[in-house]
């Protein structure tokens, strides 16, 4: 049973539903490398050192500052820093109703579950059913662990999605980017729509897809723990080159449209990498190099 990791209210008008908040993604498993000494194996520590004094220092000296010129800064304690941070209302303060279309994608950040709390599920259901009903979501300002957040409320199934946005200030405008004056010709529009036509698909199913370079990574970190002289099986992928855009258009429409598979079909287990014919396999963790806490390399 998944836990809430806070509570409040969604306010609108005169209304007030209690809610717990949840989170809706769980993050995969980094696969990371520690630094270790390479003459022990034991892992290293990093210190905070000071260049000027030219010593390690310990956290007890350390204070907090904000540049407001290069290599100028003003200080702030503890109880300055707690005056600074935005007091968590635990509110769901909704400002208005948006089309759901009125909103970009590129908006978007965290997304969390919100459900009712005791009392509040009449009220929840009645607004998750009027933003499904309207085809609106509900723009919000939520406070919390120091910050204020621009929201969404967004209906999802039975249920609804806080959707957490960037602010304006926090995107990067494309008129930064030179996107170059290129002429499309009608002709070549013309194959580009009946190629995207032919990829064409009414329902996402993300169940069809996995994180292939994950799962590379971890059978060959395996494949090192039983031994084995791991080799590179990567091919070198072609330069971008300068094509002849027609021409591409043409042989891409010509091949068969190849689609994920179903969601009914069966998933298929990790993909096995291929292994060189000259790569000989080691006795198990004979070669490897296993590290271990507290054991000296020979």
């Amino acid at each position: 049973m998944p836990r809430p990791f806070a509570s409040g209210q969604i306010a609108f008008g005169l209304v007030s539903i209690p809610v717990k908040l949840f989170s809706a993604t769980e993050a995969s498993e980094k696969i990371s490398f520690n630094m270790l000494h390479k003459d022990c194996g034991n892992r290293i520590q990093q210190q905070l050192f000071c260049p000027k004094d030219e010593r390690t220092i310990s956290r007890d000296e350390v204070v907090k500052g904000y540049e407001f010129a290069r290599g100028q800064y003003v200080l702030f304690n503890e109880e300055e820093l707690k005056m600074i941070e935005e007091k968590a209302t635990q509110s769901i303060e909704i400002s208005e109703f948006l089309p759901k279309e009125a909103i970009d994608p590129i908006y978007f950040a965290k997304a969390n579950y919100i459900a009712p709390d005791k009392g509040g599920e009449r009220a929840y259901s009645l607004l998750t059913k009027a933003l499904e009903q309207t085809g609106r979501w509900a723009l919000a300002k939520y406070a919390a662990r120091g910050k204020q957040y621009l929201v969404i409320l967004r209906p999802l199934g039975n249920g609804m999605v806080m959707q957490q946005l960037f602010y304006p200030n926090e995107i990067r405008s494309m008129d930064e980017l030179d996107l170059g004056e290129a002429l499309v010709k009608d002709n070549e529009l013309k194959m580009a729509v009946q190629l995207a036509e032919m990829g064409a698909a009414d329902e996402f199913h993300p169940e069809n897809y996995r994180d292939e370079v994950a799962e590379r990574t971890r059978a060959l970190i395996q494949r090192k723990i039983e031994g084995e002289e791991i080799t590179s099986n990567l091919v070198e992928e072609p330069k971008a080159q300068v094509i002849d855009l027609m021409e591409a258009l043409k042989r891409s429409l010509a091949k068969p449209s190849a689609k994920p598979a179903s969601s009914s079909s069966k998933t298929s287990g990790p993909r096995r990498i291929p292994e060189k014919a000259e790569a000989k396999k080691a006795a198990p963790r004979s070669s490897a190099k296993v590290a271990k806490a507290g054991s000296r390399s020979r």
